[in-house]
């Protein structure tokens, strides 16, 4: 027996009839093609699944897509604020090297923004807890780190304002 719910996830509305075992993971990737979104050890473990629902890092392979019935949720693919341009924290992933095979970056990135959110300027330690929950068997951690790092700094500047004449 099908389930309706409806979903705001990436500031589109959605509206689903689905089974109510399925997963958040199984319903963005399988329903909704949002891909980005990956399934890594399906048993929270590993990150990869890794979304921002109502302001909070979950991972959506152990979130059943009932209990995100009326929430809004944001994937990777909402990060950046259009398809042109990346978001601050995609860009210091790319310039500093911390994607490898690319299998783990949406997780880490979206724990990177979540973390990035609470504590705008994060110490090294910080951001290593903050990302406890993803893990990344290619890069050795310490140019993710970097990317973090280099993220807060970017989300932080402030636009120089020019001296009128």
């Amino acid at each position: 027996m099908k389930h309706e719910i409806q979903l705001t996830i990436n500031g589109d509305n959605y509206t689903l009839a689905i089974d109510p075992r399925r997963t958040l993971n199984q319903v963005l990737r399988e329903e909704l093609n949002l891909t980005g979104t990956k399934l890594g050890c399906g048993s929270g473990d590993c990150g990869a699944c890794t979304v921002i629902m109502e302001g909070r890092s979950v991972s959506s392979c152990l979130t059943l897509a009932v209990e995100a019935d009326g929430k809004e949720i944001m994937t990777v693919e909402g990060l950046a604020l259009s398809g042109e341009k990346l978001h601050p924290i995609q860009e210091a992933f790319i310039e500093k090297g911390a994607i490898q095979c690319g299998f783990c970056t949406p997780g880490m990135e979206l724990s990177a923004y979540h973390l990035l959110s609470k504590k705008p300027h994060p110490s090294e330690n910080e951001i290593r807890e903050g990302l406890s929950g993803n893990l990344c068997r290619c890069t050795g951690y310490n140019k993710i780190v970097e990317a973090i790092a280099v993220s807060a700094e970017k989300m932080n500047r402030k636009p120089s304002k020019r001296k009128k004449r």
